[in-house]
């Protein structure tokens, strides 16, 4: 009988590293395309989220989370966001690890944009301007500076200056030799226009990014829509970038941020260029779409489950290893 193993929030060897964790997604997409499946349960402003993949050669993921916006005001203030993923044995069916989703999805869902802005943006941006102050945003903060040493400004966008300063206190604690600036603001239309990188990350359901306000050849990273009706960027910012998603599969049908304007006809379905798998791939079609170095970029984070098995299994191989060691 197959032991089932425990990876809590805590598990963070010495070797654990965002470029590990890129290369193991890169490698999770040389493999067949993953079969996935999500669903959505509202009550309230309350949702819990199941999300499953299969891969052929890593087997079977199930993530749960639940997402609870009040939790931080409440007296003993409690996360927004709870969870655990399962990963199951590809021959067996037996589970073999359940991992904490906080571990995972604050690995996974970096790892994931700043794959995207690899193979999409600049190769050597200096100013990342992120809209949001939460957790997402602190790996996005990490991940990014990790991957791209060109950047000397990091700019905390967020409604409450407070929250943005309090990220930046906490990044200049946790990283006591910043070799970039933290900036913090509350008004993105000052700060967008000078982003290299835009990434989003915010529970909007309306946007909070306008396309007038990128420069030529910036590249958006949106991260924080996850329901049919939520959306952070507006019409004009898919119309002007050339848009890419991680996963079609879940994305164009399951996201507000592309099915409200694909709704509405502001973007076509064949605007949407390329996922992940065809741009590792080098998809024909994919290749074609050159970047020009003004060329504005967009690319949907969607953070589908076949990544939390892609980043699972790695973390999986990890625990083994530290355990064996």
């Amino acid at each position: 009988m197959l032991q089932t193993r425990y990876i809590d929030r805590c598990f963070q060897p010495d070797n654990l590293s965002w470029k590990g964790v890129m290369d193991a997604l890169v490698a999770g997409h040389l493999l067949p395309r993953a079969i996935v499946t999500d669903s959505v349960l509202e009550h309230g402003r309350n949702r819990l989220l199941n999300r499953s993949a299969w891969i052929d050669g890593l087997g079977y993921a199930v993530k749960s989370v639940t997402v609870f916006p009040d939790n931080t005001t409440r007296e003993h203030s409690l996360p927004s966001v709870q969870g655990m993923c399962t990963v199951f044995d590809e021959f067996t069916g037996q589970a073999s690890v359940i991992i904490d989703s906080e571990l995972l999805t604050y690995w996974k869902t970096a790892a994931d944009s700043v794959l995207g802005a690899k193979l999409l943006g600049p190769s050597e941006p200096e100013h990342l301007v992120i809209i949001g102050a939460g957790q997402v945003a602190r790996s996005l903060i990490e991940a990014y500076t990790a991957l791209f040493p060109s950047i000397e400004i990091v700019t905390i966008c967020a409604r409450r200056i407070q929250s943005a300063e309090l990220l930046m206190q906490i990044m200049a604690v946790e990283k006591q030799h910043v070799r970039f600036a933290l900036k913090a603001s509350t008004d993105p239309a000052d700060v967008v226009p000078f982003g290299d990188i835009v990434a989003t990350a915010t529970t909007s359901e309306t946007p909070v990014l306008q396309g007038s306000w990128l420069k030529a050849g910036a590249h958006v990273d949106l991260v924080g829509a996850y329901t049919i009706s939520m959306r952070e960027a507006d019409d004009l910012t898919l119309q002007r970038g050339a848009l890419y998603v991680d996963s079609r599969d879940t994305t164009v049908n399951h996201n507000g941020e592309l099915v409200i304007p694909l709704a509405s006809g502001a973007i076509q379905p064949d605007g949407i260029l390329g996922d992940l798998y065809d741009l590792i791939a080098g998809r024909p079609r994919v290749i074609e779409q050159s970047r020009s170095s003004d060329q504005i970029t967009v690319f949907k984070n969607g953070g589908g489950a076949h990544l939390d098995l892609m980043v699972a299994h790695h973390l999986m191989l990890m625990w083994f290893d530290a355990q064996n060691a």
